[in-house]
């Protein structure tokens, strides 16, 4: 689509004319707005793939996991089970499906602004109650949250070393009509880590106010309500350095800063950062781990096993489906799982392993 008819881009472009350059994090959360707010881009019809739609492996796995530490917990009545940006609706239903084997029947709630997704959303799980904010969440009872591929989607800041010192990355528009982002003019060298301040240009430092924003009143709730949340993203679990912001169409990369809102955009989940809050938070902080040594950690080569048994003509099938998840190659390391939990809950699983 050309700019001349993409809608966002034009209404970025007047904006820009009018007050100046604006933040890479203000163009991805104007971006990710349009671009979740008028279609279902999951599945492989889609612009990407996530755990759930590729296996129901993934979501029984966390429902177990889920189950375990609410048994552990007590076997509390009034747990309210809430998922982050809950895509189709699958994981959710995969881990309803898990959980009520154990007699577990949580109250659900959504939190997800697409009225289109929500729609889909429904169709998968009929009782969940659709929240826009945290604010509406209930603030009485344990909870137990989901963040399955959600936090990567949230905006990130980007700070770029210069030879006049840190500056914060703004796009603007050339004068043939394309977006671009380069270093502003404002001094930002105090909202960056002394330990990179005297790092070399054009280093990029990233960092997501809206994770931590969200992490704060989550774990706030955490700390009152009690229960866990559990991430799982790609990202890196060590500090890193460099712009992770990424655009993604029909499976293919693309320029992030071309025709936005036809493009998912995200970028690499700073896990050492939430570990640093989870911990600020007096939470208790299990991970991050691998995804691959995570769901093994949880059985999934028994799972594998048992599903074969009972369909032979699939076994090749949901051996793929496994490796997808689990290996290297692909899911199974660049993604990662932490948990925050409140100490008066029990120890998740899966985390031991972790040397």
């Amino acid at each position: 689509m050309s700019p001349e008819g993409n809608q966002l881009a034009l209404r970025l472009a007047k904006q820009i004319a009018a007050t100046g350059p604006i933040s890479v994090a203000e163009y991805m959360r104007a971006a990710n707005a349009e671009y979740y707010g008028k279609g279902d881009p999951f599945g492989v019809a889609g612009d990407f793939i996530t755990a759930p739609e590729i296996s129901q492996m993934f979501g029984e796995l966390i429902g177990l996991w889920l189950a375990d530490l609410w048994m552990r917990g007590g076997r509390p009545d009034d747990v309210n089970l809430l998922e982050l940006g809950p895509g189709r609706g699958t994981l959710m239903a995969d881990i309803l499906r898990t959980v009520a084997r154990f007699d577990f029947a949580p109250k659900v709630h959504f939190v997800e602004n697409s009225e289109y997704l929500r729609a889909n959303q429904l169709r998968n799980v009929p009782t969940a109650i659709h929240h826009d904010t945290l604010e509406t969440l209930p603030k009485t009872g344990p909870l137990l949250i989901i963040a399955n591929e959600f936090f990567d989607a949230l905006p990130v800041r980007q700070y770029e070393a210069t030879h006049a010192g840190w500056r914060e990355r703004v796009v603007v528009r050339e004068r043939g009509g394309k977006f671009v982002a380069m270093p502003g003019t404002r001094a930002v060298d105090h909202l960056v880590p002394p330990s990179i301040r005297n790092a070399p240009s054009p280093t990029i430092y990233e960092t997501s106010p809206d994770i931590a924003e969200m992490l704060f009143e989550l774990s706030a709730r955490l700390l009152v309500q009690g229960g866990a949340l559990l991430i799982v993203d790609y990202g890196y679990s060590l500090p890193g350095l460099g712009s992770t912001l990424q655009a993604l169409k029909s499976h293919v990369f693309a320029d992030p800063f071309e025709n936005p809102g036809d493009y998912d955009l995200s970028a690499h989940v700073n896990f050492p950062e939430i570990v640093n809050l989870g911990h600020m938070r007096e939470l208790r902080v299990s991970g991050p781990i691998e995804q691959g040594r995570w769901l093994k950690a949880l059985g999934i080569e028994q799972r594998v096993q048992m599903l074969s048994a009972a369909a032979p003509d699939r076994a090749d099938d949901i051996q793929n489906m496994r490796d997808r998840l689990v290996e290297p190659a692909e899911m199974g390391t660049l993604f990662k799982v932490l948990a925050l939990s409140s100490e008066n809950w029990p120890e998740p699983e899966g985390f031991a392993d972790q040397g």
